[in-house]
């Protein structure tokens, strides 16, 4: 949950839609593992801290759960230090943490358990991931006479159904989940129990990331071998568009760029875009396009699409700057790029979310030729700054940008179909012909991008209709058990 702890989109979902939900007047509560750097961050008293516990290999697991309050949602941090006492959330630089079936089956169970005793019983759970997957199995599979949450929904979150959280089959023996849910159609994976595939199939309704994204993971390919099921779950699969966090991604009160800009007043992104080029050491020149990339170095973010292109921006005296962290095989390319043309090539291997804030200001066209995206912030946030994205036409790129050339009164970027970096070429091709018809015909598209509306607020209004449906429909079903 941003602030406290981010391991990619999921961080900032959760971080964004429970404070929206609360403005519309909802009572939100988030649990959160009490990670080692949320406790510092938020300095709780541990004096204060109740004990909570969960049942693994027969026997009560005891840890704690610690309360607070942020932006109008209750926290509820739980942990216990075997678990969650770590640097890293997952993992650390040798992997992922061996016992990470163990430490978030645990922390399903002993969230429910906190849940219990806060009145008044939740009218739905959201499980974000897999991390948070046993939540629809253990409300079905745990349930007791005069258990509160007896008629609590769950709905699945999918940020990325590439990761399902496998681990060994005898987790589900460890934490007693009776052989009824087991098998391949509901908690088994070739042989392993998975976290994801257990809560798609279980829980009361299942919602992906945006439309699109809603729509390819029912096909091979995108589905991860979760295809069938999540087309046999029909009507209780729903693809909504995820939000933005419009007060941290502004361009009018934006501390990270050396001035600011709004839609109306565009003098100050050429601004940004002249320090931009300073500070990666590249001719501070508005004749000369910008093209920008802020990602994961990951094979899915087509990051080697954009080492095959390199050479046709430079030629076309064009400058290109990428900053992430990733996999080695992929950054070295880009490196001896840099490497070869200093004046026109920079990457930045690290994170520094200022530096992204400034590339998002400064560019011109922001790159995202990803091979999946289930749905994606970067091109939200380069569209609030006015940088006109790059993008592959996939989940929810394709719900987010409008061709120019496909509809010129309505379009916002360049869109290309086929993960290859001869389509990564061709957009580029087209958004270095507009660059060079200038501001007068540039700027007003720069305006149309900068008032889209991706605020959250839309977002949770779907979110409210969704979720209601699916508190009535387990409402109605453990009235008709009786």
């Amino acid at each position: 949950m941003a602030p406290f702890a981010k391991v990619g989109g999921l961080g900032d979902v959760v971080g964004s839609l429970p404070p929206a939900q609360a403005r519309d007047g909802h009572q939100v509560t988030v649990a959160l593992p009490a990670y080692q750097k949320v406790l510092a961050q938020l300095g709780l008293d541990p004096r204060a801290a109740r004990p909570v516990g969960y049942r693994v290999d027969g026997r009560e697991v005891m840890g704690t759960v610690q309360e607070t309050w942020h932006q109008g949602v209750r926290l509820l941090l739980i942990g216990r230090p075997e678990y969650f006492d770590r640097p890293g959330i997952y993992g650390d630089a040798g992997g992922s943490y061996w016992d990470n079936g163990e430490r978030f089956g645990w922390f399903c169970g002993a969230t429910l358990s906190a849940l219990r005793d806060i009145p008044p019983a939740a009218d739905v759970i959201l499980a974000h991931d897999w991390p948070a997957g046993l939540i629809p199995v253990f409300l079905r599979a745990h349930g007791f006479p005069d258990d509160p949450l007896e008629q609590t929904a769950s709905a699945m979150v999918l940020h990325n159904v590439a990761h399902q959280g496998l681990f060994p089959g005898d987790l589900a023996a460890r934490f007693a989940i009776p052989p009824l849910y087991g098998g391949e159609d509901l908690l088994e994976s070739a042989g392993a129990i998975s976290f994801l595939k257990a809560g798609v199939a279980l829980a009361t309704i299942v919602i992906t990331v945006s439309p699109t994204y809603a729509r390819e993971i029912l096909w091979p390919g995108y589905g991860e071998g979760l295809e069938d099921l999540l087309l046999a779950r029909g009507d209780d699969l729903h693809g909504i568009l995820n939000g933005l966090d419009v007060g941290s991604w502004n361009p009018a009160t934006d501390t990270a760029l050396p001035r600011p800009f709004t839609a109306a007043d565009l003098s100050g992104k050429a601004a940004v875009k002249a320090a931009l080029q300073h500070e990666l050491g590249f001719r501070a020149d508005a004749a000369l396009p910008l093209f920008g990339m802020v990602s994961r170095i990951d094979p899915q973010k087509g990051v080697d699409l954009v080492e095959q292109v390199a050479p046709l921006l430079v030629e076309r005296q064009a400058q290109l700057v990428v900053l992430g962290t990733g996999q080695r095989r992929l950054i070295e390319p880009l490196l001896g790029l840099a490497a070869m043309w200093h004046q026109s090539v920079a990457v930045v291997e690290r994170f520094d979310e200022s530096l992204a804030h400034r590339i998002y200001g400064g560019s011109d066209f922001f790159l995202m030729p990803s091979r999946f995206e289930p749905c994606g912030l970067g091109q939200m946030a380069a569209l609030r700054y006015g940088t006109l994205p790059i993008v592959r036409r996939t989940g929810g790129l394709a719900d987010t940008v409008i061709d120019l050339d496909e509809h010129p009164e309505t379009g916002t970027g360049f869109v290309f179909e086929h993960a290859d970096a001869a389509g990564l070429a061709w957009a580029c091709e087209r958004a270095l012909r507009r660059f060079t018809e200038g501001p007068r015909v540039l700027d007003p598209i720069r305006r149309r991008a900068m008032e889209l509306d991706f605020s959250w607020d839309h977002s949770a209004r779907i979110y409210d209709h969704v979720l209601e449906r699916a508190a009535l429909r387990e409402k109605r079903r453990v009235l008709l058990e009786y």
